[in-house]
């Protein structure tokens, strides 16, 4: 049982890891890291938007995410602004410079799926069946504390 070949966890993080590395020289081509190519990808659907937003988005903590927005910014791909109606609030902006990268990101998900050698029905379905372990591991995660 306690076989790591036997584990759901590790194929997981394992298959995780691989992704990750087959992102990296696509994503080197375009000046990001995967967890900024993340952050980019909630701001190419709804620009404007405050930081915990996309740590909702993303579900990671504004300690994790700030650091990554403060790279952004340095390249001159993210504007960061106190929110009007709330100084405690961090809203984002794309640049010109950030909105323009979409277009050299858009060839990326077809490069990952071609590398991945599975078709595009094959990844939507493992896609649905991931998000619904996650979405169901945070729903147990936070009975579990409640209780």
């Amino acid at each position: 049982m306690l076989a790591l070949d036997n584990q759901f966890c590790f194929a997981l993080y394992s298959a995780s890891l691989a992704l990750t590395k087959t992102y990296k020289p696509i994503l080197d081509k375009i000046g990001l890291t995967y967890p900024q190519y993340l952050v980019m990808m909630v701001l190419w659907q709804q620009d404007n938007i405050l930081v915990k937003d996309i740590g909702e988005s993303l579900f990671l903590d504004s300690g994790t995410l700030t650091p990554l927005l403060k790279r952004l910014e340095a390249a001159g791909i993210i504007v960061r602004t106190r929110d009007q109606q709330d100084e405690r609030q961090v809203r984002i902006t794309l640049t010109p410079a950030g909105k323009n990268l979409k277009k050299a990101a858009k060839e990326i998900p077809l490069q990952i799926m071609c590398a991945s050698g599975q078709t595009s029905e094959v990844l939507i379905r493992l896609r649905e069946q991931l998000s619904q372990i996650r979405d169901d591991l945070t729903e147990n995660n936070e009975a579990a504390h409640e209780a």
